[in-house]
């Protein structure tokens, strides 16, 4: 299958709603022939029959449905677009046009490249385009919206804050697109495309790597991506559409603009390496673990915040670690080779405890229970690949969960 056309799914979307050529093409202000090429030219990239063509009209084939649906929430997002220049412009703007301008793939990647690399030359060699064919996508989009998307500072081209907002929008438009031709291969039995994760650490280990590999046993044409960014990185490509859904320890979600499903509990342990002087030690106490150097992750991690409010129970002041890091396999190189202690899941260090490289104390922690789980975008519609990766994480939870 060939790539989706803004163009084309905008004519589509109209014939479908006003079920025929002509009455679309007063709508489009197009002549019939070029409606009927669109929507021709679209059924060709799909590969696949959209309408059945009969005399009361055209109707919407089972692959036409759920072309549809997906046009809907492209259009959607561009329309709020435009809502928004127009509910921001000031008195003697430029006048904002229609969405015309916005129903082209290339300026829209254009708009959500520069936004993250903020250099022009750098967009242009990515899409395999000039700068100057680049520099005037931007200015077309800008001369619609009546407002500047960029600013030139030094540190290069940076969204306005009108900008940062419609191109979240933009990438949201070009994920639905994106999910077009999976959702009609789905119809076929055929389960394909990428499916990007942000992998927190706690499912890095064990649920994850189960998950994938069942996945991709019933589905070789699936391509799985997995993002370790901060959380803060991965909840902004959740919210953009670049990512499909995060897995890990779930947090608080005030602005409600994610949906969280947990899956199971777990309970964060004091992990020392198999022959730490405290490891021999059948019961512990707080004042055993004086004079140890700590390995811990960084502050502001809900499992950090959650180690300091347990100290301070205590009456205690909070371990200050010698490392900070959330990198596993530094965690796990400084244990095995040290007399470092650290708060963990067990799950996470699950291989080095089998094997008795690594030791979980007997030290009981109260208030270190997190909830793990799966964080949607609230109103997000998953590819058929997204969801088929979801039921196979839900399948291993179940057993990790007995573990």
């Amino acid at each position: 299958m060939n790539a989706v056309s803004l163009r084309h799914l905008h004519a589509f979307r109209v014939v479908a709603a006003l079920g025929g050529i002509r009455r679309s093409s007063e709508s489009l202000h197009r002549a019939s022939s070029a409606v009927a090429r669109s929507v021709a030219a679209l059924e060709e990239s799909l590969e696949v029959q959209l309408f059945e063509r009969k005399g009361r009209g055209m109707l919407l084939t089972a692959a036409g449905e759920v072309v549809r649906l997906r046009a809907e929430r492209v259009e959607a997002e561009l329309l709020s677009v435009r809502d928004d220049a127009l509910r921001g412009q000031d008195r003697g703007a430029p006048k904002v046009g229609g969405i015309e301008a916005l129903l082209n793939e290339r300026r829209l990647q254009a708009a959500a490249l520069l936004a993250e690399v903020h250099h022009m030359p750098t967009v242009a060699h990515a899409l395999g385009a000039s700068q100057s064919a680049v520099s005037q996508a931007i200015s077309r989009l800008e001369n619609m919206l009546g407002q500047p998307l960029f600013l030139r500072t030094a540190h290069g081209m940076l969204p306005t804050d009108a900008g940062r907002r419609w191109i979240g929008r933009f990438e949201r438009a070009l994920a639905e697109l994106r999910h077009i031709p999976e959702d009609v291969a789905a119809l076929a039995g055929v389960v394909q495309g990428t499916v990007t994760i942000g992998a927190l650490p706690l499912a890095r280990s064990q649920l994850l790597p189960a998950a994938i590999a069942a996945v991709l046993q019933r589905h070789p044409r699936l391509h799985v991506s997995s993002l370790e960014s901060p959380y803060g990185e991965l909840t902004a490509g959740l919210l953009s559409g670049r990512i499909d859904f995060i897995v890990g320890a779930l947090r608080s979600n005030p602005d409600g603009a994610f949906v969280s499903r947990s899956l199971f509990g777990d309970k964060a342990v004091l992990v020392a390496r198999a022959g730490h002087p405290l490891a021999a030690r059948k019961r512990m106490h707080i004042g055993d673990l004086e004079g140890y150097p700590w390995v811990l992750s960084r502050p502001g991690t809900p499992l950090r915040e959650s180690l300091v409010e347990f100290f301070r129970s205590q009456g205690l002041a909070p371990p200050e670690p010698r490392v900070e890091t959330g990198d596993l396999a530094l965690l796990r190189g400084l244990l095995v080779s040290s007399d470092m202690l650290t708060v963990v899941s067990a799950h996470q260090l699950h291989y080095e405890i089998e094997t008795a490289q690594l030791a979980v104390l007997p030290f009981d922690m109260p208030g270190l229970e997190r909830s793990i789980g799966i964080m949607t975008r609230k109103g997000a519609l998953l590819a058929p690949g997204a969801r088929a990766l979801l039921d196979e994480i839900n399948t291993a939870s179940l057993l990790w969960d007995r573990q």
